[in-house]
């Protein structure tokens, strides 16, 4: 896809995930390779489209004149956060064989917590990637 190419809703919105990245080509090859992404648009910035659900994938930088005291930069300690991507599967453990096999590293392998089963992943710069199934009541 072109940088002229529209990316924007043709009516109403729908709401994308920013993650700020130090790479974007080994990010958007992180998410196109291990979930099956889409790519939208190969930089500048990186948009990759994972399960209906769309993704920028942008280099950090400091304030600008909407945003003039926020800079944007990529998690100092992966092991403190405030946010992460929640992404639900039907059959985690396939989810985890097949993503593992495709170079992604999790945390641990899938635990079960009685109303779901879980485990966690990271991207290349650490962002935290929940990967959850419901499981029946």
């Amino acid at each position: 896809m072109s940088q002229g190419d529209n990316l924007g809703p043709e009516e109403g919105m729908y709401v994308t995930f920013l993650l700020v990245v130090s790479d974007q080509d080994q990010s958007r090859n992180f998410y196109q390779s291990v979930f099956g992404g889409k790519v939208l648009r190969e930089r500048d910035p990186v948009i990759v489209e994972v399960a209906s659900t769309r993704l920028i994938l942008n280099t950090g930088g400091g304030p600008t004149d909407d945003k003039p005291t926020v800079t944007l930069t990529t998690p100092s300690d992966p092991d403190r956060v405030s946010a992460f991507l929640n992404i639900r599967v039907a059959d985690i453990r396939k989810a985890y064989q097949t993503w593992t096999a495709r170079g992604g590293e999790f945390l641990t392998e899938p635990k079960d917590h009685g109303y779901e089963i879980r485990a966690y992943i990271r991207d290349p710069d650490g962002h935290l990637i929940e990967v959850g199934q419901t499981t029946p009541r």
